[in-house]
């Protein structure tokens, strides 16, 4: 068993999916507007999101590799969509209510995965560079999509607790303001990073 290998795909899957990027950065945006309970039908979309397109990934990663526009074009559709969230994060209701912000729900975090770079970046190099080295066939890339759905739900769930955290800290209209502002914002670096930078 290489030891190595397995710390190196573990540490992969560990650092993408709980570092900051479009899933995470709007769970803890909407989490802090609505709560965990309100947020459960996004994380739930983003969850089957992510997980087909694991496995669309797994199985056709070698015609995404062949074909570099494909994926430039979806990284530039889903840098331009999260730009989109940013801004109406970033500008949203100062006010505590619940209802004071359309709640978004599974059918938004489903369609993110479908533009989201980072997600599509992620599997690619998932199935390409790491599953690859363990073993041919699908068995092991289908292993890897369970593994990494089961540490990307905990990480949403994270880090949508992490906003309700903040928004007990934040909790007057010029705070809750300012929170927004700062979640749009680095939402908003995400895209920018998605379009120029990976």
């Amino acid at each position: 068993m290489d030891w190595a290998l397995i710390s190196a795909t573990a540490l992969f899957m560990v650092s993408m999916t709980f570092s900051p990027g479009p899933n995470n950065l709007l769970c803890a945006a909407h989490g802090s507007q609505h709560g965990i309970r309100n947020t459960l039908s996004l994380m739930i979309g983003m969850f089957f999101g992510f997980t087909v397109l694991a496995l669309i990934i797994g199985i056709g990663a070698v015609f995404i590799e062949q074909n570099a526009n494909i994926l430039q074009i979806l990284v530039y559709a889903g840098a331009l969509y999260i730009a989109y969230l940013s801004y109406k994060i970033a500008f949203s209701s100062s006010v505590s209510t619940d209802e004071s912000t359309q709640l978004l729900g599974f059918s938004t975090g489903l369609f993110l995965q479908l533009v989201n770079g980072k997600a599509w970046i992620h599997f690619i190099v998932l199935m390409t560079t790491f599953a690859t080295q363990f073993a041919p066939g699908y068995g092991v890339k289908i292993l890897f999509v369970l593994i990494n759905s089961t540490l990307g739900f905990t990480a949403l769930c994270t880090w949508a607790f992490a906003g309700t955290l903040l928004r007990k800290l934040f909790n007057t209209p010029g705070q809750v303001h300012t929170l927004n502002l700062l979640l749009g914002l680095s939402l908003f670096s995400v895209a920018i990073w998605i379009a120029f930078f990976q």
